[in-house]
């Protein structure tokens, strides 16, 4: 299957680099260029592509800002790509529903598998980023901020299943470590997560991850719920 791309990047040379490695994978397909985040959500809208691969600083609408947008309106998945790593960024860009958030400094391979794990409904965190999101959550709960009760009443009505799924979530564990963990199938798991999302009115896995280490759940993710 190939994958449809939007790139959004504002500085031509970085642009062309992108398009040029993601052209040189035979299962991806650039379907339109962006120069800022206006262009982006146009072209969203009108290509209708499996994903955008969305810079955060651009001219006239911020990236994270353009995502927001993309992801409210169901256009498309997002990779976030930036040089910036600074939490302002990261957690902006996964409040607004990103489903992946990469540096730019990430080799031409790790950047073609972040495109096709994303489009796989997989999300994706680069390693730095991820390790800033456990030191975060590993600040003490009191001085964390509150999960909104009706999130919280949210996950109570989730499943058994759908508990220790979200829980999987939380370890940053794909689809099919999940299916190995929990011994079900991996199209069970996806159904799971499907639904769990639905039930929490998330946007993407990676906001269900957040939540889930919010909660501490991935410590007592076979809890019974």
């Amino acid at each position: 299957m190939t994958i449809r791309v939007v790139v959004a990047e504002d500085q031509s040379a970085v642009r062309a680099g992108l398009v040029l490695i993601l052209r040189s994978a035979g299962d991806i397909e650039v379907a339109g260029e962006a120069a800022d985040g206006e262009e982006a959500v146009r072209l969203a809208r009108e290509l209708r592509p499996d994903l955008v691969l969305m810079d955060v600083q651009m001219p006239r609408l911020d990236g994270v800002s353009a995502t927001r947008r993309v992801v409210a309106e169901g256009l498309a998945d997002v990779l976030v790509l930036t040089t910036f790593d600074l939490d302002a960024y990261v957690f902006g860009a996964l409040r607004a529903g990103a489903a992946g958030f990469l540096l730019k400094n990430a080799e031409a391979a790790e950047l073609i598998e972040a495109v096709r794990t994303v489009a796989r409904g997989e999300g994706l965190i680069a390693p730095a980023v991820t390790r800033r999101l456990i030191a975060e959550f590993a600040v003490p709960q009191a001085v964390r901020p509150c999960v909104p009760p009706e999130r919280a009443a949210a996950v109570a009505s989730l499943t058994r299943r759908e508990r220790e799924v979200l829980g999987c979530l939380g370890e940053g564990l794909a689809n099919a470590e999940i299916a190995v963990r929990l011994e079900m199938a991996e199209a069970t798991v996806k159904t799971h997560v499907s639904r769990l999302l639905a039930k929490l009115e998330l946007r993407s896995r990676v906001q269900a991850a957040v939540l889930a280490r919010e909660l501490g759940l991935q410590q007592d993710s076979g809890e019974p719920g």
